[in-house]
């Protein structure tokens, strides 16, 4: 008589496949939280703009000094890293640059959202992927084939269909957006090569580092002072906000891999539609809805190209 087959693997299996997918639900569901606390914090800069006039400068960094503060003291006290690691790291001078282009991305950001509509603002935000891969094969040897390349020229179009140059008037607002776009690009290259040399609290402590330090002579020059509470609290919520949310980012991609999550990015949308008409009653014409939507397509195209490329699918 054959001894039936033992199924005590296949269980095993299944438990580590629903273990996977809960984990990967988890991840989805911090990543649409964070995007939520980013959508809020531009949406709280944009008011505070619009009601309370404190300068830019100010504004970013208050962002990066409560957010520099709560690292300080939440990262030891939760016993994920002593202060003394979080100031470690082997690569201090691309940290150093990493930093200035987060201020950079931060103070473009704040000043596009001062005179655009929240959605326009993500909609050339969410170029930044497809400007990651392009600059990928000069800058860091990961070259893309046709297809991704075409995909990236697709993504160019649908700015070109949300913004219209030539079309009517295109705001001047728009070049900080694209700046903001750009330096965010180059952060995130920069992420991608210091990742193997220092660990995500490390890089992440380094992020508010410049915008901290060398921020504050600009912003405590052109101080203005709130005139309530209220102005008080939101303005110390903006480093709450940014806060949560990177911290937010980081637990969703320790769970699941980035080609699983990173397409609800474009989620973020969502948010800033919502909240710019919720707050400001701002829709988002036919034009940046359809310009968007070619951009989202692109950049999805790339992620499910680059799963295929490392043999995930």
């Amino acid at each position: 008589m054959e001894t039936p087959p033992s199924r005590a693997p296949t269980k095993l299996s299944e438990q580590q496949m629903r273990s996977a997918q809960r984990s990967r639900f988890t991840a989805i569901g911090l990543m649409l939280l964070a995007l939520v606390f980013f959508s809020v914090l531009d949406s709280s800069v944009k008011y505070l703009g619009a009601t309370s006039n404190l300068p830019v400068m100010q504004l970013a960094w208050v962002r990066f000094l409560v957010q520099f503060g709560l690292l300080l003291v939440f990262v030891p006290a939760l016993g994920l890293m002593s202060i003394e690691r979080l100031f470690t790291t082997s690569q201090f001078t691309k940290q150093l640059v990493r930093s200035t282009l987060m201020a950079m991305t931060t103070i473009f950001n704040f000043l596009a959202v001062q005179y655009l509509r929240l959605d326009q603002t993500v909609t050339i935000a969410f170029l930044a992927p497809l400007v990651v891969a392009a600059l990928a094969g000069p800058l860091l040897g990961e070259w893309v084939g046709w297809r991704r390349a075409v995909a990236i020229a697709v993504g160019f179009i649908g700015v070109l269909i949300a913004v219209r140059p030539g079309v009517g008037d295109v705001h001047p607002a728009f070049i900080y957006s694209f700046l903001a776009m750009a330096a965010y690009a180059l952060f995130m290259l920069l992420t991608r090569h210091l990742a193997p040399y220092d660990p995500p609290l490390v890089t992440l402590f380094y992020s508010m580092f410049v915008g901290t330090l060398f921020l504050a002579p600009l912003a405590i020059s052109e101080w203005v002072w709130p005139e309530s509470w209220t102005t008080w609290a939101m303005l110390l919520s903006l480093g709450v906000l940014g806060g949560t949310g990177h911290f937010l980012f980081i637990l969703a991609y320790n769970r699941a891999p980035a080609s699983a999550i990173s397409p609800f990015l474009y989620a973020q949308l969502i948010t800033m539609v919502a909240l710019g008409y919720l707050m400001f009653g701002d829709m988002p014409d036919l034009w940046t809805l359809v310009g968007a939507g070619v951009i989202i397509a692109s950049g999805i195209y790339l992620i499910h190209r680059e799963r295929v490329t490392k043999g995930l699918e």
